[in-house]
């Protein structure tokens, strides 16, 4: 499908002139952010974040101060302050699926009692619909290959459907945060069946949610054409939902929640944008690249369990020799942790179970295998000025492959647990701050004089 406004193709003349003036009067001198002190990314030299602000949604550990000194521990997430294991290991032992459960703590900040979590999750099932033709008219339009594109569409034309959109009331917002939590399984997976059928002439599958069964059930039901699936595959997808639901608040879509957030704008304006910021690779696209690279490391490796060809592959992505040359092992390392991620610890455990289920053992014990000897062949290979370890990008893209997820939802899965973090911290952010957030940039341009059109 061809886009009928690309007037120029992106090699044409004029743009390739244009673009040259636009690098050639835009490079700023990397030795100049040295001088002024500019923390690039908001992160200082040792890679630790600027801090920007207060919350009490989630928290991140990844050291300790012992003897006055920082030590780099295993990694702790916490949701509202209770351990996000320890959250996991209860639901688990209940029996229960936790998203909802989990989406409750963060918006409310305490665990549901048992009539609260019904009540909620009644709540949650009465909004998951939406209004009458939105699937034709809207998600079936303009079928997209980047279901990221389709969400955040689909997002920002609600709009038009809310009579209160404008509304930045707590209750109001309250209420469309909501929504948009109950919504995004449906748009989502119903923007994949579009995709599937108008641009790969595939058959076309739309079943509606059930609102007697939970958000992973539901995207699995709503996915596969049968709408079957085992117990264990909706536990599985539950708890990677629950590990995705929020990160410590300085993520880059949550940050671009509060700061959208806090122009004073609209709640479906301020999502989609979190939506545009997790589409980027550098945040929300890693688990794709995990699978890409184990796919072609299967075919690369003959002996799967030979260390040493093992550890000569991986030599090979940090070299720019293999997969995309762009001399990464994916799913190692963590902008935050050193020693451990703490939800690839608690995730490993079922992807093992979800892997005996399937009959994919030996996949998963090449997994296990380079996530032992990627740091060995990183710090060997790369001056690094911190441990590193498998995120849980690393695990989660082989969860999602193997129950059948394409590649296109992965990312879309993402939003549809991240959700509830924007939103707790949308409303974090409107109760508590005043100010929009309004970051300095010094100019390091010279001033010039104004040259007549008649002179240049």
């Amino acid at each position: 499908m061809t886009p009928v406004y690309n007037t120029y193709s992106q090699n044409s003349p004029v743009i390739e002139q244009l673009c040259a003036k636009c690098v050639e009067n835009s490079r700023i001198d990397a030795d100049l952010y040295a001088k002024y002190d500019v923390k690039r990314g908001l992160r200082d030299l040792s890679g630790k974040g600027v801090l920007t602000g207060l919350t009490e949604i989630s928290e991140i550990r990844q050291n300790e101060i012992i003897n006055g000194e920082v030590v780099p521990t295993d990694g702790k997430l916490f949701y509202r302050g209770i351990n996000v294991t320890d959250l996991i290991g209860g639901f688990v032992k209940d029996g229960r699926f936790g998203f909802e459960e989990t989406v409750y703590l963060l918006l409310f900040g305490q665990l549901p009692n048992k009539q609260e979590l019904e009540d909620f999750k009644a709540l949650l099932a009465s909004y998951r619909t939406l209004p009458k033709n939105f699937v034709r008219d809207v998600v079936m339009k303009a079928p997209s290959e980047d279901m990221m594109n389709t969400l955040a569409r689909s997002v920002l034309t609600l709009y038009c459907y809310d009579s209160n959109a404008s509304d930045i009331s707590l209750d109001n917002v309250l209420r469309q945060c909501l929504q948009l939590i109950s919504v995004f399984p449906l748009l989502s997976v119903y923007g994949y069946h579009a995709y599937n059928h108008y641009l790969r002439d595939k058959s076309l599958f739309i079943h509606n949610p059930d609102k007697n069964l939970s958000t992973a059930e539901n995207v699995l039901m709503m996915l596969r054409p049968d709408q079957k699936y085992t117990a264990l595959e909706a536990k599985v997808l539950d708890i990677a939902l629950v590990l995705h639901a929020e990160h410590g608040g300085g993520n880059n879509s949550t940050f671009t929640t509060r700061v959208v957030t806090s122009s004073g704008t609209d709640t479906y304006s301020a999502i989609a944008a979190a939506l545009s910021s997790l589409k980027g690779p550098k945040h929300g696209g890693a688990n794709a690249k995990v699978v890409g690279m184990f796919n072609e490391m299967m075919t690369q490796v003959r002996d799967w369990e030979d260390k040493e060809e093992v550890k000569g592959y991986l030599r090979k992505l940090l070299h720019k020799e293999a997969y995309d040359k762009a001399g990464l092992i994916y799913g190692m390392g963590h902008a935050v942790y050193s020693i451990s991620d703490p939800r690839a610890k608690v995730f490993k455990g079922y992807v093992d179970m979800l892997a005996r289920e399937k009959g994919l053992e030996k996949e998963f014990a090449l997994y296990s295998l380079v996530e032992q000897l990627a740091p060995e062949v990183i710090a060997e290979e790369k001056r690094i000025y911190k441990g590193v370890s498998a995120n849980v990008d690393f695990y989660s893209g082989f969860v999602y492959s193997m129950l059948g997820l394409p590649q296109e939802l992965y990312t879309p899965i993402f939003a549809i647990a991240r959700i509830a973090g924007w939103s707790a911290h949308r409303m974090e952010e409107l109760i508590n701050a005043g100010k929009i957030i309004r970051p300095a940039y010094m100019s390091v341009s010279e001033e010039r004089e104004y040259v007549a059109l008649a002179d240049r």
